[in-house]
């Protein structure tokens, strides 16, 4: 099953160098969720031709410009394009007003439902719970209300070990197997899990971490997740000016990965006085080796982890 990430903006404050502002797609199967919306993002969305018609999940952080000014185009466009499935977009408290004030003086009425969840900034809560993920918000430490997000996946079934003979097994007890439990036959084992099964596969997990200071009470939400995007706005020798604005550098965003032992961080946000991204990049990695540039286009997979154990 897929579960990839794709970078369609990873700029601060302004586009600026053939960059963009913030927006990220994470696709999980057939379900398609975007991670704020800065302006450009409709374009960005057409080059990198992601299926907007599976869009069905939107996520703001917060009420700065470069986090959401694209939201109420998209939401014309969807309309434009005869949507007719509900949508349904989470943010903080202010947003909703902005959306329908829009739709008000433009006398636009949507052809599509949209369900407005506020979050809340502060209290760590679950805001998605479907078939497949959780999605859960975590306190960002910035200028005004913002979020970030936790997208983990659900707990995975046992896998059937290849080469046993299960056809006298019904399927209600191949799928007992599946579910963790030997099967029984006349109140003895008759099919055990060590035998028929291997350990189920590990649930995938990715951390979005908007802006925000350098804040280690972050540690505990995002901790061993395999993908961590942290912003990383300046190098540094900015990390006065980082703390004064609420935002991190990308040794901050480095010792935070570090710290929560995730598997591989993104760095983004990026500040327009930086053309080359280079220095950012070397130093988070002189403290978290496996660090990356968030680079717009580019796909990010999250692999599967068999515990060591092929099936």
């Amino acid at each position: 099953m897929s579960f990839e990430l794709t970078i369609l903006g990873s700029n601060s404050a302004a586009p600026a160098h053939s960059r963009h502002q913030s927006a990220q797609v994470l696709r999980l199967e057939n379900l398609i969720f975007l991670i704020d919306c800065g302006e450009g993002t409709q374009m960005q969305i057409s080059r990198y031709r992601v299926k907007i018609s599976r869009l069905k999940h939107i996520f703001i952080s917060h009420l700065h410009g470069d986090h959401y000014l694209g939201l109420v185009g998209l939401l014309s466009t969807l309309n434009l394009r005869n949507r007719k499935e509900d949508l349904f977009v989470f943010g903080p408290s202010g947003l909703d007003d902005i959306i329908t004030m829009h739709l008000k003086y433009t006398e636009t009425v949507l052809g599509y439902k949209v369900h407005f969840t506020v979050l809340d900034p502060e209290n760590p809560e679950i805001i998605v719970d479907n078939d497949l993920l959780v999605v859960s918000t975590i306190p960002m430490d910035h200028r005004i209300p913002c979020t970030g997000f936790l997208f983990k996946e659900k707990p995975r079934k046992y896998r059937l070990k290849k080469g046993n003979d299960l056809s006298k097994l019904s399927f209600d007890e191949i799928n007992t197997l599946k579910s963790g439990v030997p099967v029984q036959r006349d109140n003895q084992v008759k099919y055990s899990l060590e035998d028929y099964t291997l350990p189920p596969l590990k649930p995938r997990a990715y951390a979005y971490c908007s802006d925000t200071r350098y804040n280690e009470s972050i540690i505990p939400y995002i901790e061993s997740v395999d993908l961590l995007y942290h912003e990383s706005t300046f190098l540094s020798d900015q990390e006065e000016r980082a703390f004064e604005t609420f935002h991190s550098s990308a040794r901050q965003a480095a010792n935070i990965a570090l710290k929560a032992n995730v598997s591989k961080l993104i760095l983004g946000h990026f500040s327009i006085r930086y053309k080359n991204l280079e220095p950012l990049l070397s130093e988070a990695r002189e403290v978290f080796a496996n660090s990356y540039l968030a680079i717009e286009g580019q796909k990010i997979n999250i692999e599967l982890d068999n515990y060591g154990q092929e099936a």
